[in-house]
């Protein structure tokens, strides 16, 4: 196990090494001045020259990169025009925002994280309990409502559900406030009536699909060889379900909640904009729109780390329901 992991944060190490370069060069390697869009007003001829010189762009690419990522690991001194020093993990300074890009990504994280990790539980449980059970009901009127229910979820939009849930339960029967950010180290109550919303969209949209993934697995694990031949040996339903069938059956889903879970991190745009809430989603699109490319770098930087560390929870997941990964 120990070697499995150690191979794994290896691949980890050098992806996420190649979407900084990747990255680095994309904004910082282009013909166009990336001073010029870091710092779009108020900047003449004489303060874009300083700045540039204290960012060291005018050093070697190979120079800025290793200052770049020097900055990460131990902070850097980004001069006066910059906010000065600047502390681990620096990640630059926003001229958009006038202030550290890690004081606005500190802001706009724990509210991405808090309207994806709730809602992400939520749509597992639900999804692959209830595939699960319409598998095993096969045929039944759960069976029917399970499918309905799939190909309902399946075929909405996010911003359309959430405007729904938003008329009925908040401005109609005014049983949930406007949807709101508050900390839940502050006042858990706040903070999950301020988000339930959130989860609940999420959650019906995200749980529809797995239940068909989950129901089409079981169906199909339930016609292997194995389970059969357990069913054969006389072994309870229970055991011959949860042991043996439900474990290979969501194998496949593993993957597939891996990656929707770190995508989903990586920004919920359509989501805190439904809701009007500001996460890591919208602070990327501003940042488009108005050219901070310290921002906008931060932003692919921090969604590659959630997509990587994703994939290596589903790794050592798959280690843990199936020993024979281990020696892959």
């Amino acid at each position: 196990m120990a070697r499995f992991l150690i191979k794994r944060l290896l691949s980890v190490s050098l992806t996420l090494f190649a979407v900084s370069v990747v990255s680095f060069l994309m904004f910082f390697a282009l013909p166009k001045d990336p001073v010029t869009g870091m710092c779009p007003k108020n900047c003449n001829a004489e303060r874009l020259e300083r700045v540039r010189q204290e960012l060291g762009l005018n050093d070697p690419k190979v120079e800025q990169y290793a200052a770049y990522m020097k900055g990460i690991f131990v902070g850097r001194d980004l001069g006066s025009a910059q906010g000065g020093k600047c502390e681990a993990p620096c990640l630059g300074y926003s001229y958009v925002n006038s202030e550290a890009v890690t004081d606005t990504l500190g802001r706009v994280l724990p509210v991405t994280l808090s309207i994806v990790i709730p809602a992400a539980i939520l749509w597992l449980l639900l999804g692959v309990g209830l595939g699960m059970l319409s598998a095993l009901r096969r045929g039944t009127l759960v069976d029917r409502l399970a499918i309905g229910f799939s190909l309902t979820g399946a075929s909405m939009q996010l911003y359309f559900v959430g405007a729904l849930l938003l008329l009925i339960f908040t401005y109609q029967l005014k049983i949930v406030p406007v949807p709101h950010y508050t900390s839940i180290l502050d006042n858990p109550f706040d903070w999950a009536s301020g988000l339930v919303l959130a989860w609940i969209a999420l959650a019906f949209l995200f749980s529809a699909i797995y239940a068909r993934l989950a129901r089409a697995q079981m169906l199909e694990t339930l016609s292997e060889d194995f389970v059969r031949t357990a069913r054969a040996k006389g072994l309870a339903k229970r055991t011959v379900y949860g042991r043996h069938a439900l474990r290979a059956a969501i194998t496949p889903l593993v993957t597939i909640a891996g990656l929707d879970v770190g995508a989903a991190l990586g920004g919920t745009v359509i989501t805190e904009t439904t809701f009007g809430i500001q996460g890591l989603g919208r602070t990327a699109v501003y940042a488009v729109r108005g050219g901070d490319l310290p921002m906008i770098m931060a932003t692919v930087l921090i969604a590659a780390v959630f997509v990587v560390i994703a994939n290596l929870v589903v790794d050592l997941l798959y280690a843990a329901i199936d020993p024979r990964v281990r020696l892959s």
